[in-house]
């Protein structure tokens, strides 16, 4: 299946199609639709075959005659909910970085690692199907549940997309020529480690981006950028979100909001043989120690991983679902 021949995200209804119920207390369900399927709740039961040929965002009763609002999952939606065999990249995070990295339709950008998947589809989506996405993945499991996740959402496999297994700094150069790639996105434990291979890969004034959970982790890949001499000085952030409750005269913040989830580290790549010109600033107390770095490697900053077992739940849950959607994307075909 060609780029431009993905399920479109609007119309009516059909089987295989990700519908999100909203019932009458706000409780959101996530089904797949199937011709004759049912779901089933303390509230009665809907027929898949009520939804399928209805417009979006129509209200379907059950055989109880509660009300429940059917819609697609946006993007957003369907990251939050999908099978997730690692940790996820917030939305709040993924724009971001669409936005600080200046993807753009057409780029060639390099992934690493690909986690469940959500944040390819961010990337799938802004570079379109002119562009390019190399995602590496150290582990094979990880990228089964991240391909599945991504075919369920698009409704087949992007043919600009690849997933390559192994260690960036080992395999980029065997998927990428010398200044061919126009973003990196790097989402690990230990990004310094590969800071000297993305600056072969990345093009004059291309852009790296780092999400990263700690500050010692800020602080180490920062230097580090600085001390290769090939990348402009780093600027870092965090981004908040904080909801508010607007009902008439009753305006105030939500309780709970979306805070600290991770940082971005962006610095772009200098020309080759340029040197960049100091800044000129107060001395401060910059200085570390060697002692001081290996506080901060991988082994006592400490890595959680799945168990292998429940890895190939998540990774048969998400082909399952997505095997529905290619199964429903040939049957219109």
């Amino acid at each position: 299946m060609t780029n431009d021949t993905f399920r479109r995200q609007s119309g009516p209804f059909r089987a295989g199609d990700r519908v999100q119920l909203t019932g009458p207390k706000g409780r959101m369900n996530t089904i797949t639709l199937e011709a004759g399927g049912e779901f089933h709740s303390h509230r009665g039961v809907l027929k898949h075959d009520e939804i399928i040929g209805q417009p979006d965002a129509s209200v379907v009763l059950s055989t109880n005659e509660v009300e429940y609002l059917a819609m697609r999952p946006l993007l957003t939606d369907f990251v939050m909910s999908m099978p997730r065999g690692a940790a996820i990249i917030y939305p709040k995070d993924a724009a971001q970085i669409l936005a600080q990295a200046d993807i753009f339709p057409g780029a060639t950008v390099v992934e690493a690692g690909v986690g469940s998947g959500a944040l390819s589809l961010w990337l799938l989506r802004a570079i379109g199907p002119t562009g390019t996405l190399h995602s590496f993945e150290r582990r094979e499991e990880f990228s089964d549940v991240a391909r599945a996740n991504v075919t369920a959402f698009l409704g087949a496999t992007p043919e600009n997309w690849d997933i390559t297994l192994g260690d960036l700094a080992e395999t980029l150069p065997e998927v990428a020529e010398p200044g061919t790639v126009d973003r990196i996105v790097l989402d690990m434990l230990a990004p310094w480690e590969c800071l000297d291979v993305a600056a072969e890969a990345l093009t004059p004034g291309g852009v790296i981006i780092c999400y990263i959970a700690t500050v010692t982790q800020l602080s180490r890949v920062s230097e580090a950028l600085r001390r290769t001499g090939q990348f402009t000085n780093p600027e870092s952030s965090e981004t908040m979100i904080r909801g508010w409750h607007v009902e008439g005269l009753a305006v105030r913040p939500d309780h709970r909001m979306i805070g600290h989830t991770g940082f971005l580290l962006t610095a772009r790549r200098l020309a080759p043989g340029t040197v960049l010109p100091e800044l000129k600033r107060r001395a401060s107390k910059s200085d570390f120690s060697d002692e001081d770095v290996e506080a901060w490697t991988p082994g006592s900053l400490g890595e959680r991983s799945s168990s292998d077992k429940r890895l190939r739940k998540t990774a048969r849950h998400a082909q399952a679902v997505a095997d529905a959607a290619v199964a429903a994307e040939n049957s219109t075909e």
